[in-house]
C-alpha cells in the first residue's frame, strides 16, 4: 500500500494534502453528517506549474527580542533520535534545537498540517509579536486549535468557531497569528496532538545565525527523505554575492532550458500516461489532486508516505523513474512522482481499464472509498478538459 488515508489516529496513518480548495466550514449544531459532494478538480491544471513555490521570510521581530524564531523547519520520516539531536545542536551557526509532534487533521476533507507543541518551551520559537500574545498561549493551554493567519484566510476559517475533524473531536478555533512556518497550518497543544495520533518527535526547528545553518548538513543528518524548508531564505538571497552575468548564444540557451520537464501539471500528467496504455491522464490528475492538491502538501505523512504523489519509500525504490532525465529517482520531485505514480499503476494493470483499474487504484490506497473518490475527480477533469 503506498499510503492509508489519515483519519486521527497513528494507527490510520496518514496524508499531509490538500484534497481541493472547498472552504473549511464551521461544524453545525447538528450531529446529522450529510454525504459530501464529489470535489471538483480546481485550480486548472493548465496554469499550475509543477515547482515549488519560493519560501517568504517572516521577518526578525522587534527590538529587544527574546524569541528565537526557526531559520530551518525539517520534517523527518521518523522519530528523532536524541543523538541525532546533539549532532543536530553540533552543526556550525546552530544555536538552539527543539523537536515536536507532528500530523494533520482532515477538516470536512481538508487536510490541516499541525505542530503539537508544549505551549511554554515553543513561546520562544515563534516571532516576537506572537510570542507577546497571551490569546495564543492561553488557547492552546485550553487545548485549542491556533492557527495560521494565511491558513485561516486560504481555509475561509473563523475565529471562534467550532470545526469537526473528520471521525475525530470538535476543536474551536481560538487564535490566529503568524507563525511564519512554510507549511505549517497552524498549532495544537501536544496533549492534543498525542491523543489525536500525530507522529511523534519528526519535526524539526533549528535557530541559529541568519542565512548560514546549512540545508546539506541537517539532511546528511536526518536522511535523504527528509523534508527541510529554508525559512530564512529571502535573507539568503540577499547575502549571496551577485556573479556576473556572461551572455548567451542562443543554442546555449537552448542547452540549459528545462528539457523533459514539461510547463504545467496538465502537460506532466498527460505525458506521465503514456507510460501505460490505456490509462487516462485524468486518473493520474485525481490521484494527486487527493494526495498532494498537486505537490501543494507533500508531506511526509504520519505513515511515512512523502512527495507530491505519497510513496512510501520502499514502494519508491520498486517503482520509481527517473521522469526528466536528471540522473535521479526523487520522490519529491513531480516530474519524477507522477511518472513513478503511472509505473506503479500500470504493474498492476490500470492500463486494462475497468474493474482491473479500479483494483490498481485499490492498491495505491487500500479503501474502495478512496477509488470511488479518484474515479469521480478522473470524471470531473475528463469533462472540464474535453
Amino acid at each position: 500500500m503506498i499510503v492509508a488515508v489519515l483519519a486521527v489516529t497513528a494507527a490510520a496513518g496518514g496524508v499531509v494534502v490538500l484534497v481541493s480548495d472547498d472552504l473549511v466550514r464551521p461544524a453545525q449544531e447538528s450531529p446529522v453528517r450529510t454525504q459530501r459532494p464529489t470535489a471538483q478538480p480546481t485550480p486548472r491544471l493548465d496554469q499550475l506549474v509543477p515547482t515549488a513555490e519560493p519560501v517568504k521570510d517572516f521577518g526578525q521581530g522587534g527590538p529587544g527580542v527574546t524569541s528565537a524564531p526557526p531559520r530551518v523547519l525539517a520534517i523527518a520520516p521518523a522519530a528523532v533520535p536524541k543523538q541525532t539531536r546533539l549532532a543536530l545542536s553540533e552543526l556550525k551557526h546552530v544555536q538552539k534545537v527543539i523537536v515536536v509532534d507532528a500530523g494533520a487533521l482532515k477538516i470536512s476533507g481538508t487536510t490541516v498540517n499541525l505542530l503539537a507543541v508544549d505551549p511554554a518551551e515553543f513561546r520562544a520559537w515563534t516571532p516576537q509579536p506572537v510570542a507577546d500574545q497571551p490569546a495564543v498561549w492561553s488557547a492552546l493551554g485550553r487545548g485549542e486549535l491556533v492557527t495560521d493567519a494565511a491558513a485561516m484566510r486560504k481555509f475561509g476559517m473563523v475565529l471562534g468557531a467550532m470545526y469537526q475533524v473528520d471521525g475525530g473531536p470538535r476543536l474551536r478555533v481560538a487564535a490566529s497569528a503568524t507563525l511564519g512556518l512554510k507549511g505549517v497550518d497552524g498549532l495544537v497543544s501536544a496533549d492534543l496532538g498525542k491523543s489525536l495520533g500525530f507522529a511523534p518527535e519528526v519535526a524539526v526547528l533549528l535557530h541559529g545565525k541568519p542565512g548560514k545553518i546549512s540545508e546539506s548538513g541537517v539532511r546528511k543528518l536526518l536522511g535523504e527523505n527528509a523534508q527541510i524548508v529554508v525559512l530564512d531564505a529571502a535573507q539568503r538571497k540577499r547575502e549571496q554575492p551577485q556573479q556576473p552575468q556572461q551572455p548567451q548564444q542562443p543554442q546555449e540557451q537552448a542547452k540549459t532550458g528545462t528539457v523533459g520537464r514539461p510547463g504545467s501539471y496538465l502537460e506532466l500528467y498527460k505525458l506521465a500516461a503514456n507510460r501505460c496504455p490505456g490509462l487516462s491522464w485524468t486518473v493520474l490528475a485525481a490521484i494527486g489532486q487527493v494526495e498532494s492538491g498537486h505537490g501543494r502538501n507533500n508531506g511526509p505523512s504520519s505513515a511515512g508516505a512523502l512527495g507530491p504523489m505519497q510513496f512510501m519509500p520502499a514502494t519508491w525504490k520498486h517503482y520509481g523513474v527517473d521522469g526528466d532525465g536528471d540522473g535521479k529517482k526523487d520522490i519529491w520531485s513531480p516530474y519524477d512522482a507522477v511518472p513513478g505514480a503511472a509505473n506503479y499503476l500500470c504493474a498492476n494493470k490500470a492500463g486494462q481499464g475497468g474493474e482491473r483499474l479500479r483494483k490498481a487504484i485499490w492498491f495505491y490506497n487500500h479503501s474502495w472509498d478512496y477509488v470511488n473518490k479518484v474515479m469521480g475527480i478522473a470524471q470531473a477533469y475528463a469533462k472540464t478538459y474535453a
